[in-house]
């Protein structure tokens, strides 16, 4: 009655005009003039009569005109701005493309005078990628400085104004050094803007790697491909050496049949791997050359398959890790001559645990997070669960918050026992997936209700109401059954600091144990 009071004297204050029956009624207010109705916009077929006809009318499509409304950001996040990493993929192609090619056509007779515009416009494509990522895009690159985040355009120009120098200085020799080859028909064959970009190739692969949800994919493809590139420069160098000795000069140079690249990349494979097979070097610079390749093959070689067994263990750790607890498991049961029934139980616990999950223990990949990221991720992947659950409806949402990191998940197989009647009550259940049947009867297996996702058992033993905390039910699983658990000293913890959700679930499961009780009474009677 208090609070009605208070509501109506609240809005006597707020707005006099509509107040309650005890209030003389208000004299109706002059309806206020309309505003004049704007001018109505000329139609679009109206439009296109009053404008003189055109021959024909290009309407541009959709993307175009988003991309003509783009604005640029005045800022960019290097870690979650996708566009900058799809930027990246661009240098890093420029930034490979000058790799690849710079030792072909320093080796290769493949740049010619009548070709040398094709290589030049392509080369003027990398550098303006490159001078558009070192005036555009690199002095927006937000950075960290004593643990803030830096916005300002000055502070960002500043912080990469080194690197902008250093860019611009290479992009201007490399311009010079082009102009001369233009002038003088030189065949240099260098490209020196292109080694600053390095650094974006390896930030790409970092960005790469952590927006992929399988990177280890990436990561054998990359290894791979750098036993590919030093195989590719091997070749080079080997074509450099045959017409440095003169081709087919001796019977270990290239003769200058056939295909030269393939010619020379199969002898740097066979070289490299240490294959065998291969022509007897004559002259002391074929010596030479010979040794520093199989001291070289050798040592890349080892080095790239030390790699990729990291990367492929890396991969499947976790796997490796759910293989060595199955396999200690059985080593123990059948050390103890554990039933033969109990051990396939135990087996396919483990096989469709990993199957569904992934995992054996999802809390052990938050264990190292912090308190708060763990509740936001709980909350992201539990909270639609447990917010369903009459039972928590009308208590502290910051109580159910504190409630989602303590939930622990479980899994239980076809016909496992989750409690019986009886038992001392220590745990209460949340239906993740799955059913569970309540059973009993003279022979225990008469269903008298079968719980789905979202309900909630063994609350009345956890909450101790009516004096004790015994099971009342026996509850089955029908089918597999991934339950949340939720231990009873986590959630005295939690209860201490919310009094009223306490109250409040105490009184619910009071209510809920006498219905149960009543139709177990009525079940039994019938």
């Amino acid at each position: 009655m208090f609070k009605e009071r208070t509501e109506r004297a609240k809005e006597k204050l707020i707005d006099p005009d509509h107040s309650d029956d005890d209030s003389p009624t208000a004299s109706p207010a002059r309806a206020p003039t309309p505003p004049p109705a704007p001018p109505e916009e000329p139609k679009e077929e109206e439009i296109e009569e009053q404008q003189p006809r055109l021959c024909c009318k290009v309407m541009p499509p959709r993307w175009i005109r988003a991309l003509l409304h783009y604005r640029f950001p005045a800022s960019i996040d290097p870690f979650t701005n996708l566009v900058y990493v799809l930027w990246l993929f661009f240098v890093t192609l420029a930034w490979n493309w000058n790799m690849w090619l710079i030792p072909v056509r320093w080796a290769f007779p493949y740049q010619t005078p009548s070709n040398i515009y094709l290589w030049l416009v392509t080369d003027y494509l990398c550098d303006l990628i490159y001078i558009l990522d070192i005036l555009v895009f690199q002095p927006r690159l937000q950075f960290v400085r004593s643990g803030d985040i830096v916005f300002d355009k000055k502070d960002m120009r500043f912080t990469n104004k080194g690197d902008l120098l250093i860019g611009q200085l290479l992009a201007t020799v490399k311009h010079t050094i082009m102009l001369f080859r233009l002038l003088f028909r030189q065949q240099l064959k260098c490209h020196l803007s292109s080694i600053l970009q390095i650094m974006s190739f390896f930030e790409f692969n970092d960005r790469l790697e952590g927006i992929l949800t399988k990177a280890y994919v990436y990561r054998v493809i990359r290894t791979t491909t750098y036993l590919l590139y030093c195989l590719h420069c091997n070749a080079c160098l080997y074509y450099w050496g045959s017409a440095y000795e003169g081709l087919g000069s001796t019977q270990w140079v290239y003769d200058g049949q056939g295909n030269s690249y393939i010619r020379c990349y199969y002898f740097a494979v066979k070289t490299l791997i240490t294959i065998g097979g291969l022509p007897d070097p004559t002259t002391l610079f074929e010596i030479i050359f010979q040794l520093i390749n199989y001291f070289v093959g050798v040592f890349a070689f080892s080095i790239m398959i030390g790699q990729m067994r990291d990367v492929v263990g890396a991969a499947t750790a976790g796997q490796t890790y759910y293989r060595a607890c199955m396999d200690n498991t059985v080593k123990y049961m059948a050390s103890y001559r554990i039933p033969k029934d109990v051990q396939n139980r135990v087996k396919t616990w483990y096989n469709y645990t990993w199957q569904s999950q992934g995992m054996l223990d999802e809390q052990e990949l938050l264990v190292q997070l912090p308190d708060k990221m763990r509740l936001d991720i709980a909350v992201d992947v539990n909270y639609d669960i447990v917010s369903k659950v009459s039972l928590f409806q009308g208590c502290d949402r910051q109580m159910i918050f504190d409630m989602l990191k303590r939930l622990r998940s479980v899994v239980y197989l076809p016909g496992d026992y989750v409690c019986k009647k009886g038992e001392v009550g220590r745990e209460m259940y949340i239906i993740k997936a799955g059913e569970v049947q309540v059973v009993g009867g003279p022979d225990g297996k008469t269903v008298f209700v079968t719980l789905r996702a979202g309900s909630v058992f063994g609350e009345i033993s956890l909450l101790a109401v009516g004096g004790g905390n015994r099971r009342t039910a026996n509850v089955v699983a029908h089918g597999f059954a991934n339950l949340f658990i939720l231990d009873k000293k986590d959630l005295n913890e939690i209860l201490v600091h919310y009094p009223e959700s306490q109250k409040l679930l105490r009184k619910k499961a009071r209510l809920d144990r006498g219905i149960k009780t009543t139709i177990q009474f009525t079940i039994f009677r019938v």
